[in-house]
Formats: structure tokens, C-alpha cells, sequence
């Protein structure tokens, strides 16, 4: 392989990319307005995280040293540089998308106001809101008057203040003021004479209140200006034996607010003195991670922006479509002992799932049931559900993911009220994290125990299942049942180690079968008959799966996959990737479903899954894949993939520029997420007729 070709690109650049896919979202006028301003949100949230997760990883090894690392491919410290290089261009595109977003706002009367822009009406109004709402929230420190500069929260904004005295520099100041936005709302709906709608920011009605703030002081000038400051959120999980891992992980908690700095944003009209202060005081003067910003930070807000303005501003609302064979009248468990069930998310609504855990909670037949939470909805239907089982005498067994990615406080949570009810509470895997998403239903019908399985790619999350694109199986196929029981006995009994025939389990099987699949195709096609893999995932990054897929592209393998996000394999070059063909769909809803498909010569192997080709995934979580065995659930899912295939109107192309192309046809306009509803309406209709 020349080593000119670049065969594998870095992950982190990688990411980056696929959040310029979702600034693209932003940027495109055929997006409604409102929706491109939720867009900046999600690429701004996406943007927090990854500095708090992926750079604090990239700043650990600098600090330790590490020249180079296979997770990596290139030396931390140029990965390091070509970050910041990115992150500094994407930041200009936003500022320049936010602008015109708000003169196209202006267009359809919703103005974005600040403090100096308000007519008395609106003054009145500001000044009632600042003294009730706003001032007892604030805590002016006053930064001249103490020696250690007060502790900057994780991804927290605040507001700079420069309080002038020209006649006596030496009596001017500085102060801080956190922005309470954890407490009171972002955005401020602000009375207005006519159909406008105006909106204020409340870093600026702190603004507009600084004068009754710092009315003590006799100042000639006084401005703020934004900060905010990212740490490494990564857990670090001591190995003292005599603490519980519960413990362990509720101290690692405390201990992320203390993490090292990997950013620092800040309003570039804040005056060089003003910033050589603030560095000084913070140690940062040699900070490499430095992002000149705008006004406004914490545009992740923006997801939660008021509802205002006409409907045509928003994304039509679509209520999720019955299942032919779920009906509401009939027991769901008679359902899926008569055939396999397949749903499909959003399109499809998840209180299927919610009704089933309720029926099993009654049913005096039901004797167990059996979960995984990963990440639950803030007031959870499935945690009620599990209650009211066990108030109905069943035996509940919930393996419960302690370290869920920022989700580790409310699992604590959950696992305390699961365990006060009486639930049997297991807190993972030693080393593993469970990612799986598994529930188990045992009931006794004629005197023998008999397993219900349900098996998705996705949380069982009710409020992510509205946005999330995902799918769950629901089946009494006794092999694949018996298998799910033994995964959970696996959780049970660490030692205990099954070899799964059916399901496809990590860390134990996943790769190797995957491994073997893609070798049949590559001998068919070495034999001249039909060879091709279809995948969708989320990620694809382990360096292992990368060089077999090149190794299948080479031997004539037709590859063709859909990742949403990271993809470190290069596709289209000529002698090592030319058969792969890759596109990301980003639109509407966050794609998440895992989807694999192997033609084994006309015999096809069809799997979802919760694992995404990632070495943590395959490696170091406990994950499942199961195959959809009944043919006409194959024929479904495999139609599912050939319309998100056909998409021309949401899908980039990957490749090895990283430019984000959308992919272009002459034959139709195609957008998946929209011909996905109207694919399972059609089946609706068919089943009717």
C-alpha cells in the first residue's frame, strides 16, 4: 500500500467534520428558520462535549508525552493543532450562520434584542424581571479585592465585568458574575406592541442591570464581556477495594468539576488588559486552546429556544404510525408469540414497548423481568413500568450503567429508587461498560417458563425515542431468546461465558463473527459469485474492521455503508477502497439505528445492533447484535436500508477531502427520513386494503 494514499482518517477530525454536517443544517434555507436555530444548538453542544471528552483525552497524552497512538494515527500534539485550526473555522461559519439567521428572524417579525436596543415598555418590563427574577440569582466577585480567582464551572458562561474610573484608574475594577442560566431561562420574551415577538438573552438583562449592580461604585464606564471555560470530563475511577463501585463512581463525579482546562472562549472585544488579567489569574497565559468568540456563548441554548412565530418555522409535526400487529385492544406479548416484531423510531411510537413492561407487570403468569438502562428519560415511564412490576410480587433484574457518559448522576439516582422498591440492582460489568439494550420477559405458559426478548439499538428512552432514528426487536424465537438469558446470566456471573451460536455478543464474539462474515464475501467474490455488505452505524473507526473492509473492496466486494458520524475509513481510492461507497445522512432525526447485512451468496445475514465498530464498542463493552431471522422482517429492514441509500436531498458524501458534498442525482429527489414514513404508511395502507 503506497504510502502516499491516506488510508485512515484521525478521528477527531473526523468529528469535526460531521458537525460541520449538522452547521450545514444550519445554513440551509430549505431547513425552517427556527429549526436552523436548534441546529446551531446541536452543533454547539456537540462542539462542548467534544472538547470535554475527546481533547481532554488529547491533552492527557501531550501532558504525558505520547508522540503517536494507534487511536490517534498521527502525534497528539498535531492532532492538537489541527483542532484548533478547524474549530476556528467552523466558529467564523457560525457567527456568519447566527447573523443571518437573525436578519431572516427580523424577516418574519422575531427580533433578537440586547440591552441597548429597548423602547420604555420594555425597559419597565426588564427592570421589574431584574429585581425579582434575576438580581437575588447574582453573585458579583469583585476580582481586585481577593488573591485566587474564583473556580470557573465546567461549561458554565459568565460575564467579565470592567468597572472604569477615569479620573482614577487605580479605583477602577474587575468583576465576575455567573450567568444563572442553570436556574432561570435563557431567552426572555419581552412585550411588544403588535404581532412582533422580541427576545432577549439573559446575559443581557444582566447587562441591563449592572447599573443598579455596581450603583455603589462611582464609574465612568462599565461593560461585560463572556467567558466560558471547558474541562476534561473524563471519570477517573480509583482502586481502593474497600469502596463500592456505586462510591466510586459518585466521587469520580465530584472529582470531573475539577478537571484540567482544554478550553477557554471568549468575547474578542473583551480589552488585551482585561484577557492578560483573567489569563494570568486563571494560569492559562500558555494555553494552546484559546477561542476568540462572539457576544454569546453557550449556544447550546439554543435548542430550547421559546416556541414563537408561525408553524412554517418548524418542522412539520408527524405523530407516530400504528404497528399492523400491535393494535392497542390486543396483549402485546399474544402479538410476538404469533410472529417477530420490528419497530422503527421515531416513525413508529416507543409506548409499545411502555405497554409492554405495563401488561407484563399484571400479567399473573409473568414471573421476571429483566433489563439494561443505560440512559433513561428524566421522568421515566420504563422505570414506573419496572415499579409497578414489582409491586405486582415479579422479580425485577435491572443491570444498570453507572458510567453512562453524563448521564452517571442520574443513574445513581434511579439505582437508588430501584433498590428501595426492591429491584435486584447490578451496576455492570468489572472493566466492561454494558452498552447493550436488552429487556427479558419469563412467563409460565402450560407449566413451562417461557422468554420474551426485546433487543434494540437504542436506549429504552421515551424522549429520545421521538428524535432518535432507531430499532427493536421483539421475539419468542426460542434461540435467540435462550441466548439473551444467558447474556444476562453473564451479568450475573462474570465467569460464566456462553458461546452464543445466534446472538452476535461483545466482548466476547462480535468481532471475530463479523470478521468471518466479511472473509465469506471476500471467497465468493475471489469465486465470482455475489458478494456485498450493507452497514449503517454510527461510527466507524476500529483500524481492524477498517483494513478488512479494504481488504473485501479489493477482492470486488460491493460495499456500501451509511455513517452518521465519525468515519476514519477513506473510500473511492483506486487499488484499496474503490468498491466502498459511504454517505452520512444528517437531518431532522439523529440517525442511530446499527444495521448490518451480508449477502452470503444469496442466503443473507441480517443483524441490528447496539455496537458501533469502535474499538470500545467491539472490545470493552458488553454489546449485542441480534439477527432478524423471519423473512419478511429481513425484507422490511433491508428495504428500510435501500431507501436511506437512494437519499439526494440529506446525504453527504465521505470521502477522503472530508468536504461534505451532498450527494447529488438526476433520478428523483429522494429524503429518507420523509420516504421512511411514507413507506411504513404505505404498509399500513396495504395491510388495510
Amino acid at each position: 500500500m503506497s504510502s502516499e494514499i491516506k488510508d485512515y482518517v484521525n478521528r477527531e477530525i473526523s468529528w469535526l467534520s460531521f458537525n460541520e454536517r449538522v452547521l450545514q443544517e444550519a445554513n440551509d434555507p430549505d431547513v425552517p428558520l427556527l429549526e436552523r436555530l436548534k441546529f446551531l444548538g446541536i452543533f454547539s453542544s456537540n462542539l462542548d462535549e467534544f472538547f470535554s471528552v475527546r481533547v481532554g483525552t488529547l491533552q492527557r497524552m501531550v501532558d504525558a508525552g505520547v508522540k503517536s497512538d494507534a487511536m490517534v494515527g498521527i502525534s497528539p500534539k498535531k492532532v492538537m493543532k489541527q483542532v484548533h485550526t478547524k474549530v476556528l473555522q467552523l466558529r467564523d461559519d457560525f457567527d456568519s450562520i447566527f447573523s443571518e439567521l437573525t436578519k431572516e428572524m427580523k424577516k418574519h417579525n422575531i427580533f433578537m434584542v440586547d440591552e441597548k436596543n429597548l423602547d420604555q415598555l420594555q425597559r419597565s418590563f426588564l427592570k421589574v424581571y431584574f429585581q425579582e427574577k434575576v438580581r437575588p440569582r447574582l453573585i458579583p466577585v469583585m476580582l481586585k479585592d481577593i488573591q485566587t480567582f474564583p473556580y470557573l464551572k465546567n461549561q458554565v458562561i459568565y460575564l467579565l465585568i470592567d468597572v472604569k474610573k477615569k479620573n482614577n484608574p487605580e479605583g477602577s475594577n474587575f468583576a465576575l458574575i455567573e450567568v444563572p442560566a442553570d436556574i432561570l431561562p435563557r431567552f426572555i420574551l419581552l412585550p411588544y406592541s403588535g404581532e412582533s415577538n422580541c427576545v432577549i438573552m439573559l446575559d443581557d438583562v444582566i447587562r441591563f442591570g449592572m447599573d443598579d449592580i455596581f450603583s455603589t461604585f462611582e464609574y465612568d464606564s462599565i461593560a461585560a464581556y463572556t467567558i466560558k471555560l471547558t474541562r476534561d470530563a473524563e471519570l477517573e475511577i480509583d482502586d481502593d477495594v474497600t469502596k463500592s463501585f456505586f462510591e466510586k463512581v459518585s466521587e469520580s463525579i465530584d472529582e470531573r468539576k475539577k478537571g484540567q482546562p482544554v478550553r477557554f472562549v471568549y468575547d474578542r472585544k473583551m480589552p488585551g488588559y482585561l484577557l492578560d488579567f483573567t489569563l494570568k489569574r486563571l494560569k492559562l497565559q500558555k494555553f494552546e486552546n484559546l477561542v476568540p468568540g462572539g457576544k454569546y456563548h453557550n449556544a447550546k441554548d439554543f435548542m430550547n429556544f421559546p416556541r414563537i412565530g408561525h408553524k412554517s418555522l418548524y418542522y412539520e409535526k408527524k405523530h407516530p404510525l400504528p404497528h399492523k400487529d400491535l393494535m392497542r385492544h390486543r396483549s402485546i406479548l399474544a402479538a410476538i408469540r404469533e410472529k417477530d416484531v420490528l419497530l422503527h423510531y421515531p416513525y413508529q411510537s416507543f409506548d409499545y414497548f411502555i405497554d409492554l413492561l405495563r401488561e407484563a407487570a399484571i400479567d399473573p403468569a409473568v414471573t421476571s423481568i429483566k433489563i439494561t438502562l443505560y440512559r433513561v428519560a428524566h421522568n421515566s415511564n420504563v422505570i414506573n413500568a419496572l415499579i409497578n412490576a414489582i409491586k405486582n410480587g415479579k422479580s425485577v433484574t435491572v443491570v444498570i450503567e453507572l458510567q453512562a457518559r453524563f448521564d452517571e448522576k442520574s443513574n445513581i439516582y434511579w439505582t437508588e429508587i430501584l433498590e428501595e422498591e426492591g429491584a435486584r440492582i447490578i451496576d455492570g460489568v468489572p472493566g466492561l461498560k454494558v452498552h447493550s439494550k436488552l429487556c427479558h420477559i419469563t412467563r409460565t405458559e402450560e407449566g413451562i417458563p417461557v422468554h420474551y426478548s426485546c433487543i434494540g439499538t437504542g436506549n429504552f428512552n421515551e424522549s429520545t425515542a421521538r428524535i432518535y432514528c432507531d430499532h427493536m426487536l421483539m421475539t419468542r424465537d426460542p434461540d435467540v431468546t435462550f441466548e439473551v438469558d444467558k447474556v444476562f446470566d453473564f451479568f450475573t456471573h462474570n465467569y460464566k461465558i456462553y458461546d452464543h451460536k445466534h446472538l452476535l455478543v461483545s466482548p466476547l464474539q462480535m468481532r471475530n463473527a463479523f470478521e468471518r462474515f466479511m472473509d465469506i464475501e471476500i471467497e465468493n467474490a475471489n469465486n465470482g459469485k455475489p458478494a456485498y455488505i450493507h452497514a449503517k452505524m454510527n461510527s466507524l473507526v476500529d483500524s481492524e474492521m477498517i483494513y478488512k473492509l479494504y481488504d473485501a473492496s479489493r477482492a470486488g466486494v460491493k460495499i456500501k455503508l451509511i455513517i452518521r458520524g465519525i468515519c476514519s475509513l477513506v473510500p473511492g481510492v483506486e487499488g484499496i477502497s474503490e468498491n466502498i461507497e459511504v454517505i452520512s445522512i444528517v437531518d431532522k432525526y439523529l440517525e442511530h439505528s446499527r444495521i448490518f447485512i451480508f449477502c452470503n451468496n444469496g442466503d443473507e445475514r441480517c443483524f441490528i445492533s447496539s455496537a458501533d465498530w469502535m474499538v470500545r464498542n467491539l472490545d470493552r463493552r458488553v454489546e449485542v447484535a441480534a439477527p432478524i431471522c423471519s423473512p419478511s422482517l429481513q425484507k422490511e429492514i433491508k428495504q428500510y436500508m435501500e431507501i436511506q441509500f437512494l437519499d439526494n436531498t440529506k446525504a453527504r458524501i465521505i470521502n477522503v477531502l472530508q468536504d461534505n458534498k451532498y450527494r447529488k442525482s438526476d433520478n428523483g429527489s429522494y429524503r429518507s427520513q420523509e420516504d421512511i414514513y411514507c413507506f411504513l404508511v404505505q404498509k399500513l395502507e396495504k395491510e388495510a386494503s
